[in-house]
C-alpha cells in the first residue's frame, strides 16, 4: 500500500470533503475507522486497504496529521470543513514561528494571522518547520515569531495539533514579528 497516496486520500476525507465519503464527523473530529476503510474501499487503488495500512500510514509519517483512538480516527488539523473542528486550548510554548510567503506579508502586518481557508492557524514550535512550511508558497519566504506567551496571557487561545505543530484562532499582529536571518531574505 502507498503511504503517501493513502494519507492524502485520508487527508482529504477528514480535512475537506468527508460528505463525499458518506462520512460524519463528530465534534472533536473523529469518525469510526471501519466507516473510513469502507469508504475508502469504493475506490479501486484502495480495495483490498484494512486497519492496519491506515496505522503503518501513521506510524512512518513523519508529518503526524491523523490519530487513532478507540476505534476512531481524526486528522489533528487542517481542516476546512464548515463545522468547526473543537480543540482544548493549551498553554503553548513562550514562542512560535509561521512561515509565509512575501506576498501575503502586508495583509499579516494589518490585520495580524487569520486562518483564511483553514479553521485555525498554523503555527510551528521551530524555525525550521515553519521555513519548510513557508517555502510552499515561496522559495525564500518570511518567517514570523509569535509571543505565544503574551498573547496566551491576554487571553488568545492556542491548541496542540501534534507535538510541532499549534493551532489558533488568529494572532493579533501585536503578538507578531519578523525573524530576520539568512534564510528569510
Amino acid at each position: 500500500m502507498n503511504n503517501i497516496g493513502l494519507s492524502k486520500e485520508i487527508s482529504y476525507a477528514l480535512r475537506h470533503a468527508p460528505q463525499e465519503y458518506g462520512l460524519y464527523l463528530d465534534e472533536q473530529g473523529w469518525v469510526g475507522i471501519g466507516n473510513l476503510i469502507s469508504a475508502l474501499k469504493k475506490q479501486e487503488r484502495f480495495k483490498l486497504v484494512t486497519e492496519s495500512d491506515i496505522e503503518n500510514m501513521i506510524q512512518t509519517s513523519e508529518k503526524k496529521r491523523h490519530e487513532i483512538c478507540d476505534g476512531k480516527i481524526r486528522a489533528l488539523y487542517g481542516h476546512s470543513i464548515n463545522e468547526k473542528i473543537l480543540k482544548q486550548p493549551i498553554e503553548p510554548p513562550d514562542e512560535l514561528y509561521h512561515g509565509t510567503a512575501h506576498k501575503f506579508i502586508d495583509s499579516i502586518l494589518k490585520i495580524g494571522l487569520i486562518p483564511k481557508d483553514r479553521q485555525y492557524v498554523h503555527l510551528s514550535e521551530d524555525i525550521n518547520t515553519a521555513i519548510i512550511v513557508g517555502k510552499r508558497r515561496d522559495e525564500n519566504p518570511v518567517i514570523l515569531k509569535i509571543d505565544s506567551k503574551q498573547a496566551w496571557d491576554d487571553g488568545i487561545k492556542f491548541y496542540l495539533g501534534n507535538e510541532n505543530i499549534w493551532l489558533s484562532d488568529s494572532i493579533p499582529i501585536k503578538y507578531i514579528s519578523l525573524v530576520k536571518n539568512k534564510n528569510t531574505y
